[in-house]
């Protein structure tokens, strides 16, 4: 019998590279300083590791403005270090995933300046989404960039050109079979040097619908669309069902496509990640059909409350809806792109989370830092980067804070990130925060997540479905307590400010903080903790 594949239930660990660690002095983290880690991350007890962009980029948007996707930026290395840090990995048996961009390029790329020299009308255009102007001269229409400022930009000869995110980003067209043509190369470079998958960002993004047609609210969908922006969440869903850039059932013939690329591959495993983050959430699992890709994030962890009832409500969703493609759902409290779950909710509260999460059926997504309880970065505006808060003319604070570079050692900022100036500022205050602070303390969260996703190896990946114990619809119906059994553990979270007492026996592997008291067939739960008990 087939065992199964490897990311069906994998723990991925996502490493932003300028962050990660500096090799030379520059200040920026690059791919030597990656492969010089990889020890540490293999000790965390994760199975692979994703990288967000380290291709040739003017770096107007963190790497995600891509000039050559074949090639490696001078800043992050070069093609010998990829190579080795790929082979580095595998001998730790840890997978890469390497992210795609496929939604757009920089205008920095070769194709892009053919195309403002070539003209209207012309081939090289039409790998972009070049339109005329309005009579009046206004754009094509009213969509505001994600970034803040209009979705279009002018060029010398009146033609405007689409760019969902910032004006150094051109969107490719999808419907021009060269776009494919040129991807598809892209993806086979990547696999023949060796990576294991990709994470495709926008990938619900690549066709688009009702170009000359204005939207009735476009402020209020760019706003819905970032993670970073709050909003009630009602208003941001009902916004996302409206989007006519995202989520187009064209995309899903270019994944079909993708998917026999992956498979020619055999039993290499290649898997792919969508970013797709859509509504309702019932069109994700379009995403993950049998023929397309192998996951599809699931957002909605990443701007939940801490409420039983609500995170009951996420959870149960995500596994339901899953199970209808045959498919097991993704868990990431923290990205690139969003707040810090430890500055979002709280430290001890995102602690009881991950244990939570880490329980659950399917992939487990960390973002490096998570692990260390980090919080934001708190960066002072003259030092921001983000094109967000550039945009937006400082209304929009952008990202920077969760791109912040980690804590390695030392009692003083950059704590042996590089021995230069970091390229986003630091703040002594993280001292206690460190990797090699939180080693030597066995109650760390780095300890925790290192306890933890071992345990999870051992006795809960490939266990099967869930049972509800206790949430709004089992069990006693309490309003501050979530809990669950998988296999031979039972796993149960006190959101609550109170301990509580629950009827369970067996063995505690580990808890997310505080003691708990067992007795007379019960455990008192600490409050806002996370217990896992083997029965």
């Amino acid at each position: 019998m087939k065992s199964s594949p490897w990311w069906k239930e994998a723990t991925i660990y996502q490493i932003y590279p300028r962050s990660f660690f500096d090799s030379n002095g520059d200040g920026e983290g690059d791919l030597p300083g990656i492969t010089s880690k990889l020890e540490y991350v293999k000790s965390l007890g994760v199975d692979a590791i994703w990288l967000s962009p380290f291709y040739t980029s003017p770096n107007k948007d963190g790497g995600y403005d891509v000039a050559d996707p074949r090639d490696v930026d001078p800043r992050f290395g070069n093609l010998a270090d990829a190579k080795k840090m790929i082979d580095v990995a595998h001998s730790f048996d840890l997978r890469v995933l390497v992210d795609v961009v496929p939604n757009h390029f920089s205008d920095q790329h070769v194709w892009f300046q053919a195309a403002l020299k070539a003209g209207r009308g012309s081939i090289e255009r039409s790998r972009f989404h070049f339109y005329d102007a309005n009579p009046d001269g206004t754009p094509p229409n009213n969509w505001i960039s994600l970034f803040g400022g209009p979705s279009w930009t002018q060029v010398e000869d009146g033609q405007y050109f689409l760019h969902l995110f910032d004006s150094s980003q051109p969107d490719l067209n999808w419907e021009n079979p060269e776009v494919f043509a040129d991807y598809e190369k892209t993806l086979r470079f990547w696999l023949d040097l060796g990576v294991d998958g990709f994470r495709i960002d926008v990938a619900h993004g690549l066709v688009k619908e009702d170009v000359l047609t204005d939207h009735p609210d476009p402020q209020g969908l760019s706003d819905a669309l970032r993670l970073d922006v709050s909003m009630d969440v009602e208003k941001r869903y009902a916004l996302l069902q409206t989007v006519p850039y995202f989520d187009r059932q064209g995309v899903h013939e270019i994944y079909r496509k993708w998917r026999r690329l992956f498979d020619s591959y055999g039993d290499r495993d290649v898997m792919a990640v969508a970013e797709a983050w859509v509504q309702p959430p019932v069109n994700a699992t379009r995403y993950v059909r049998p023929d397309e890709l192998h996951q599809v994030f699931n957002f909605d962890l990443l701007d939940a409350p801490f409420n039983a009832s609500h995170l009951y409500e996420v959870v149960n969703r995500a596994i339901d809806l899953m199970k209808t493609v045959d498919a097991l759902p993704t868990w990431a409290l923290s990205n690139h792109d969003s707040p810090r779950v430890a500055s979002r909710m709280g430290e001890q509260q995102s602690r009881a989370l991950a244990l939570f999460v880490f329980g659950l059926p399917g992939s487990t997504y960390v973002y490096a830092g998570q692990e260390l309880g980090l919080p934001d970065g708190v960066i002072p505006d003259e030092s921001r980067q983000d094109p967000i808060y550039i945009r937006t003319k400082g209304s929009q604070k952008g990202r920077d804070g969760a791109r912040v570079p980690l804590p390695w050692n030392g009692e003083n900022a950059p704590f042996g990130f590089t021995s230069g100036t970091p390229w986003l500022p630091m703040q002594d205050s993280w001292k206690e925060l460190t990797v090699e602070k939180q080693s030597a303390e066995p109650k760390s969260s780095l300890n925790l997540y290192r306890n933890a996703l071992n345990l999870r190896a051992e006795h809960l990946v490939n266990n099967g479905d869930i049972e509800w114990l206790e949430s709004p619809e089992h069990g006693t119906q309490s309003s501050t307590v979530l809990a669950y059994r998988r296999g031979n553990v039972s796993v149960y979270m006190n959101l609550g400010n109170s301990p509580v007492e629950v009827e369970i026996t067996g063995k505690v592997l580990v808890i997310s903080a505080g003691i708990p008291d067992g007795r007379d067939g019960k455990i008192t739960i600490p409050a806002v903790s996370t217990i896992w008990v083997h029965h």
